[in-house]
Formats: C-alpha cells, structure tokens, sequence
C-alpha cells in the first residue's frame, strides 16, 4: 500500500481516520472526508481513464459534478456502478474503483491507435461512413457500433438494494449550500418558514470550502459551519446533503436525489441506497454557483491540466497538492486566487500565465513579491507528457516560446452561471457581455436567483443575494422579516477577459473532453453547414456527454460565433433539460419493481381456494384459480373437463371478484353510459343489467361488459379483469375532458367486493336454499338480465342474473370482508347438488362453446363488426369512437371477422395462434386469411373448437381451410363454422 506524497498539510478531511481504497486493482490510502479524486491525487495518481472516441490519457480536471474526465467503476458484483465521477465519490473504507474504456489497461490501451486515426473520425463521420455499402449495415457496422458505444459496464445481476420515493412540501426550498444558499437559507429559516436546503456535496459550504476567505472575520469555512450548526438547531428547517435537485416541474414540484448510502460499502438493511424526493415549494432560491471553464488550447487535455478554481479546492479543502510544480493559466483575475492560495500552502509556482496584456497592479505587485515569473499577454500553446503532464510550450505577447517545465497547468477561462434548473420550465439563458457568459433571464415566477448563478461572482454579492432573495421570498409568502447586518467580507477580483481558443496551437484542441470533440470539429461543422447550436450539438456530438456541456458547450458555442462573424447573443446557447446530472432508473422505480413493480392482488376467496387444492394463473395483477384437480387426476386438461361437466349437467361456482367494478352516479349518469357505450344506455330500466361494448377514439374496441341500474341515478358497470384500468382512466378523461358539463361521478369498486358466479341447470336450487325469503328468484320475479339490491343475513348483497357460460347462471355479490364466508356457504347450500368449484381455464372453455369474445379477441385492432357486433352499434345516437369506426379500411368486407373453427378430423388438435390458410394454399404471408384467437376442448362436443378472425369468416361457414402452425409444427384440416358451439338457440341461460 503506497503512501500519500502529495497531501500537504491544511485542509478540512480527519487525517486521524485513515481509509483503504483500491484503483485498478492497487491498493492507496486516503482520509474521511476526501472524494476518491482527492485520493488519488493525494497518493500522486494522475492517469484515471480514456476518452471515448480517441483513447487519450485523461486526468482529473475539475472537483465538482461537471467533471468530464475522471469516470470510473465502483463496486464490484451487482453493486457495480459505471460512470461514476471520481470528484463526487466520497471515499470509504474498502472503496473499491476501476478506470474505464480501456483494454486491457489503462496504462496500455489498444484503443489508443483510434488517436492515429484521428483524420478519419472528425465530426459526423459515422453519418459519412455507414451509409455503404448498405449490406455492410447488419454485419459490419451495427455490431461494431454497439460493441464501441458506452463507458462503463454495468452489472448483469439483479441489483441487491432498494430504493425509496418520498415527498416533501416546504416554503422556501434552498438549491446549492454555499455562501448565497447559505444566508438565504438563514434569512428563510431565522422568519418561521419552513425550508428545505438540498446541497449535492456531502459538506455545506460550496466555494467556502476551496477557497481562503474571510466571512464575519473568521475563515470561510468555519463561518459555514457555524451557519449550518444555527440550521440544524431550527425546527423548521431541513438539511439534505448529498441530495441533488435535478429537475424543475410544473406546479411547483421539484426532482430531488438523496444519495443515502452511496457512501458507505454497503447500505444498511434499514436504509435505502438512494431516495427519491419530490418537493413542492412555494418559492424556490436558486443558488447553484458558477462553473469555471477550460481554454481550448494545443493538448490541453492531458492529465496535469485542470481547472484553477479545482486545484485550489485540492489545496485548501482536501490537503492535497495536485502537482508540484504548477502553473497558471488564467485570463481572469480568479484564477490569481489560485496563485495565492498556492503560495500560502507552499505550492511552488513554476509561472503565472495571464492571456491580458495589462494586469490589475496589485496583481502583478503579488506576483514581484513572491517572486513568481509573470507572462503577460501570454498562451499556452502546446503541451508535452506521455500519460502526464511534463512541460508547456508558451507564447508570449511579442511572438517569442517559453518551455515551461510543470507537472500541473491551472487554467482559469472564466464562469459559467450554473443556470440549468432555470431553464427547465422554458427559461432562456442571456448573454452577458459584462461577464463574458450566459445569464438567466426570465427563470420562472416562484424561483429567485442568488450568488454566482447571477453572474455576479463576488462573495459580498452571493452573501448580500443570498440573504435578500431568502427574506424576500419568506416574506412574500406572509412571514415577519428581520432586518440582517451584511456580513463582512474580503474583497474579490472577479474581472474576466474571456479567452475560448488559443488559435496559434498545432495540437488537437479540445472542447469536449469526454467525447473528444476539438476547435476543428466545430469548424468542420461550421464549413458544413451545421451553424446552430442544436446542430452543431448534435452532429459533433459537443456536450452530450455524461456531464452535458457543463465545461464545454459555452466555449464550443463561442469558437462558433468566431468563425461565423456572429456575437454571442446571436449564436446563443442550449438549454438544459432535467435531470441535471445523472438520476439511476432504480431510483426513479423505487420501490416499483420485480413484484412490488406489480403487486398480486389476491381475492377474498384466495385462502379457501388454497385449501381446495387450486392452481393459479396471474390474471392482471391478480392471482386467479386456473383449476382445482382432484385425486387421481394425472393432467389439467382432466380437471378442466370435470369442472366444465359438472357446471353443464349440475351447477358450478367461479370466483368472478377480478372482473372491474366501477361504481357511476349522477342525474347525468345514463346520458354518461349512452356516450361511451356503442348501444343504447338512457332508458335501460331500473333492475336490469344490458351488455355493452366501449370503442376507443380510434373506432377499435376497448371493452365489453354488463352495466346494472340500481336505481334512478345508480349504475355499476363490470369490465374485464384486465381492462379494469384503464376502462376506468378512460372514463375519467371522458367526463373531466370531453363532457365536464354532466354531473356524473365514477369511482372504482372492484376491491370492495367480492363475487362469485354460479352457473348450470341447478344454479337457482342452490340460490333459493342460500337466500331463502330475501330474494324471490324465480323466472317470472328475477327474469334474464335481472339484478336486485338487497339484505341477506344483514349484508348487503347484489344479485346479477347474467351469463358467460351459456347456462342458467348468477353473480352474487358481498362486501369483500364477507368473500370468504359467502363461498363456503354456496358450497354448503350446494352440497345436495354436488356444487363444484372450476377455475378460469373451465371458465374460458364454456365461453369458447358459446362464443364470447375475450381477451384473445379484445387485442385493440378489431372493431365491433369484427366481432360480430355491429348490430348493436347504435344510428340513432352519438357515441365515443363512431366516427372513426366507419372509415374505408374498418368497413372493408375482407376485414378479418369472427368465425367457429373445428378440426376436420375431431381427434386433431388445433392451437390458439395457428394462421388459417386456403386448402391448398402455400404457406406464405401473401396467402394469410386470418389466424386462431382462442381454443379449447369441448368436452360436450369430444374435440377440439376456436374461435378465430377469417376474411369474410361469416360467409364462409362450411369451408374447409388449413391451421397452419409453423411454430409447433401444425398444419390441420378445419371446418369454417358458427362461433356459437353450444345451445345455438339460447334456451338454456334463460331457466
């Protein structure tokens, strides 16, 4: 285990707390409080990855989320994580990372030669070169693509840890914990507002943390953490750390992420590895910083080289020297903070570059007294290092080069306002000349803008912000405001003469590190054609990298308008679009996967169709009985055919509780059914159910089912298991969209009930023995069709006379704490009878016989007349779908319609999915007449029966046509037929 012989003395880790972490397999030490790049850094690491197109050595660049560079593996197992940025990955015990992109080292990565090959792979080259010849497409160039596309590699185990959502409702929500976001904070909190502070880093404190200033006369950092001691002791004011506000939503709502156990190895059981908040905040202050940006110059991607605002943050907050010998090379006066920070930390400075010909005085006095070599007017023009930086090449104002020997170049080019939340809601960015960026202009009403996201990079300016947009939104919002002191401050130099290119370097120079796109990509696509920014975005792919063009994309867009004559505010930027950085799809799941994905609904019966043996099918999200066997039954198909002999010869029972249930009242209620129903609804009478089929939009069929009136505004309508949903989200679009003027409510009931079906010859026997005086049933007083609401032994019961066997058959109903009671008493009424429980495959075969349409039917591409339905689609009243259901291609008389198939031969067996070809048609697509919706065996009829949808199935009846089934190695002769198998006439469901 090495040591650390860059860490220097200083800084805010516990260097009482040592922690091991390994980086490719070799084993370093660091401290807590250090990210994994201040570690490696602290141990003299300086080559972390590859870039993506190229290969190149890359280095640690900046400190913060915008880091293009440093991306690494964590983890090991199914916790491995891809893409993580080693300037956000706090260090723990055990710690476990690995470069990327690189085979098969990073030391020695073959992909390097892609860098020789540069000419080839300029801007939209793969637009230019798979575009032939074309038959190279499938073997050639999509399987080399995808085997090139991505960094990292993500696990493909199932992942071990659970993720939360949770919701939040504040006053003032705080975005960004430094100095602005701190006295805003403080100004909302000190009122009584309640406030919620969300900061990424797992440290408050931003800019006070990596930089030496004085705040109220005492260190920066230390006026921080005094700050965040008088938040904590507020009641009203919550603290989130590692927690990352990603996106801006309407109404309000803001997208939070909580990294809760990312920074230990291994989540305890009793939290979850990340938790995702949703935040609704009446006022919003936005206080995200500024991100410094790169020069793009000859080499100015090779490790050593990083941002001046990232090394004095290694310097000052994490101890840590990342290099020995440094330069600077800024255009700004910030980046002479960096020169001063270096000096009080005994940093030898090699040279300060300043790209201005005429330095602020007191600058350049600092510079004489510390002995420090000044190049005014100066470039760096190229760089020298095989994996890291050795040497600069430096011009200066009068033509002359200096070599510079130096193994770390600070580069200051200026901010960037960190403004992307403010363009989530349709905010656009302005130019600023008098900072040289981008500005928010018109950020949304609730969220105010404080400290450098303004452009405003001084301290005095974010503290003095940050408290003002803190009071102002508390008391906008009704809360008493004191009057704060302004904090006291040391000054700031904050001018900028901004510097994108330095156009004398020969080197490549990069724009966007991560996927090495340089100044002559962008003249490329400016030669081309490719002006805007959105194209030139898209087709040099600038800033579609990992870290979205936080460093790069303003630079990029400014080498545009050099080359096309244009200012700033012409060329203009992108926006931003959530989430900010990237959010885990587990998160955004949480809880919601495997089966908590979606949860199995079990019925009131589940636990006595347990004890009767049953085997269960998912229905949906509900878990159904398929079938029940019986001792010395060796296959389902016995069973089933047991169960559908004894509903047919004496009574069955069936678990009907999964079929939807929804629940309509309202004056307006049968004028509701008559608009979404095809058939006619108004005048159904009270005590009658009526079948009804539902169109979408589109003309097609959406659902079918029965609607019982029970009383002058009381309806309740039954949908299929699985077309509860979204029947019911179909009927609220309806009535809160379409018809708000109808004073109808809805709401779904399928949970809180429970009801059984109960079918064949003796079904009223068992009904009456059941109910006794509470409900006359019989023909005359409970007809077909019939439904009554009433008291059985105290409870409230429903009776449905209805039919989906063909039989004599009934829905009983109870309140579901009552399900399970209410089926062992129709067992026990029913025991003269032999009363049989069957399941849903039963069930499916007595619907095929009669022939029902279900879901093999109901797939969302056929219509009514499809499925022999057309008759009931109502002329002399609108309907939802009408319309569209009479267009030429769903009126067409070739149109696929219902039709009975059985076997020629009645010992073959047919299968759902066979296509029916002509007799002696070839089987070829061209000849495809229809295909087999559903099958069964009729143990009525002793065969095999489908249904199926046939071209002109209707008048075809009699025909002799092919089952054809490559799949499972089918190909039977079947007879054309009614769909209707059994009791054509309809005599038996009516007693």
């Amino acid at each position: 285990m090495s040591g650390q012989p860059n860490r220097i003395a200083g800084g805010l880790v516990e260097r009482s707390r040592t922690l091991a972490f390994t980086f490719d397999g070799k084993a370093y030490i660091g401290h807590e409080g250090d990210t994994l790049a201040s570690a490696l850094l602290a141990n003299g690491v300086k080559l972390v990855g590859r870039s993506f197109k190229y290969h190149r050595p890359r280095g640690i660049m900046t400190a913060g989320p915008e880091e293009p560079n440093a991306l690494v593996e964590l983890r090991t197992g199914a916790r491995r994580e891809p893409n993580t940025k080693a300037t956000v990955a706090e260090l723990y015990d055990g710690l476990d990372a690995q470069s990327q992109n690189r085979w098969p080292s990073l030391d020695f990565d073959v992909g390097a030669v892609n860098s020789l090959l540069s000419p080839f792979f300029v801007a939209g080259f793969y637009y230019k070169t798979f575009m032939w010849p074309a038959s190279f497409w499938e073997k050639i160039y999509e399987p080399a693509i995808r085997r090139a596309a991505g960094l990292g590699r993500v696990s493909m185990e199932a992942d071990p840890d659970h993720y939360e959502k949770a919701y939040a409702y504040c006053d003032v929500l705080v975005i960004g914990a430094g100095p602005a976001g701190l006295a805003a904070a403080l100004a909302a909190g000190r009122s009584g507002a309640r406030v919620i502070l969300a900061d990424e880093d797992f440290s408050f404190g931003g800019r006070l943390l990596g930089d030496r200033r004085e705040v109220a006369g005492m260190a920066g950092s230390d006026w921080a953490g005094q700050a965040v001691a008088e938040l904590a002791s507020l009641p009203n004011v919550r603290l989130m750390r590692r927690t990352t506000v990603f996106g801006a939503y309407d109404g309000n709502e803001f997208g939070l992420l909580e990294r809760v156990s990312d920074h230990l190895p291994v989540p305890p059981r009793h939290l979850p590895r990340q938790r995702m908040w949703r935040v609704v905040a009446r006022r919003a202050v936005l206080a995200s910083g500024a991100i410094e940006r790169p020069i793009a110059f000859g080499g100015n991607d090779r490790p050593g080289v990083m941002t001046a605002s990232a090394v004095r943050t290694y310097v000052n907050r994490f101890g840590v020297a990342p290099g020995r010998r440094v330069t600077v090379f800024t255009s700004s006066d910030d980046g002479w903070r960096t020169v001063a920070d270096l000096r009080s930390a005994g940093v030898a400075i090699e040279a300060v570059i300043d790209s201005r010909r005429v330095t602020n005085e007191a600058l350049r006095e600092s510079a004489a007294k510390g002995g420090t070599r000044l190049i005014e007017g100066g470039s760096v023009i190229a760089t020298k290092g095989a994996k890291a930086l050795s040497s600069i090449t430096v011009a200066d104002a009068n033509g002359g080069t200096h070599e510079i020997t130096t193994d770390c170049l600070a580069v200051s080019g200026g901010f960037n306002p960190n403004l992307a939340v403010t363009t989530h809601l349709g905010g656009k960015p302005r130019w600023s000349d008098d900072v040289s960026a981008f500005v928010p202009s018109n950020p949304p009403a609730h969220i105010t803008v404080a400290g450098s996201v303004t452009g405003r990079y001084g301290l005095a300016d974010a503290l003095r912000d940050g408290a003002t947009a803190g009071a102002d939104a508390a008391a906008g919002l009704g809360f008493a405001i004191t009057p704060a002191e302004p904090l006291p401050c040391d000054d700031d130099h904050v001018a900028v003469s901004p510097l994108w290119h330095v156009a004398a370097s020969k080197e490549k120079a990069f724009v966007d590190f991560q996927h090495d796109v340089t100044v002559s990509d962008v003249a490329l696509a400016e030669r081309e054609g490719f002006r805007a920014v959105e194209l030139l975005k898209r087709y040099t792919t600038l800033g579609m990298a990992t870290d979205q063009g936080k460093t790069s994309a303003v630079t990029g867009h400014a080498i545009m308008a050099a080359l096309t004559g244009q200012p700033m505010e012409k060329v203009g930027t992108t926006v931003a679009r959530p989430p900010y950085t990237p959010v885990a799809i587990a998160a955004l799941a949480g809880h919601h996967r495997g089966k908590d994905f979606k949860p199995t609904r079990l019925t009131a019966g589940h636990a006595w169709a347990v004890r009767q043996g049953a085997v269960f099918t998912e229905a949906g999200q509900w878990l159904r009985a398929q079938w029940f066997p019986r001792p010395g039954e060796t296959d389902w198909l016995q069973s089933v055919n047991r169960e559908v002999k004894a509903v047919r010869e004496s009574v069955g029972i069936c678990d009907v509780s999964t079929l939807g249930k929804i629940d309509i009242q309202g004056p307006d209620a049968g004028e509701f059914l008559n608009r979404v129903y095809i058939n006619a609804f108004a005048k159904l009478a009270i005590g009658k159910a009526r079948y009804g089929v539902m169109l979408r939009e589109d003309g097609f069929v959406m659902d079918d089912g029965t609607t019982a009136r029970f009383g002058e505004t009381h309806y309740v309508m039954s949908t299929t298991t699985a077309n509860a949903g979204p029947v019911m989200m179909h009927l609220e679009f309806c009535r809160q969209v379409l018809w708000p003027e109808l004073d109808v409510q809805l709401v779904s009931v399928t949970e809180q009930w429970s009801q059984y079906a109960m079918a064949g010859p003796n079904a009223r026997r068992v009904l009456e023995r059941l109910l006794g005086d509470a409900l006359d049933v019989s023909n005359e007083a409970f007809p077909f069709m019939g439904v009554a609401e009433f008291a059985w032994r105290g409870v409230p019961t429903r009776l449905f006379r209805i039919s989906f066997s063909g039989e004599l058959a009934y829905e009983i109903a109870v309140p579901a704490r009552y399900g399970e009671a209410l089926v062992e008493a129709l067992m026990e009424a029913g025991r003269d009878w032999d009363i049989t429980p069957y399941g849903t495959e039963a069930l499916s075969v007595m619907r095929i016989e009669k022939g029902h349409v279900a879901g093999g039917e109901l797939n969302g591409q056929t219509t009514a007349a499809d499925l022999g339905l057309g008759r009931m689609m109502s002329t002399k009243k609108d309907f939802i779908g009408r319309v569209l259901a009479g267009r030429p291609g769903l009126a067409d008389p070739d149109r696929p319609t219902l039709v009975g198939v059985k076997p020629v031969d009645p010992s073959q067996r047919i299968r759902a999915g066979a296509h029916v070809l002509g007799k002696g048609a070839e089987a070829v697509i061209a000849n495809d007449e229809g295909y087999l919706t559903s099958v069964a065996h009729s143990p009525i009829l002793g065969h095999w029966i489908g249904l199926a949808l046939v071209k002109r199935g209707p008048e075809r009846h009699g025909e002799i046509m092919r089952a054809y089934d490559p799949v499972r190695g089918g190909d039977t002769e079947v007879e054309l037929c009614s769909p209707v198998f059994y009791d054509p006439e309809g005599t038996k469901h009516h007693g």
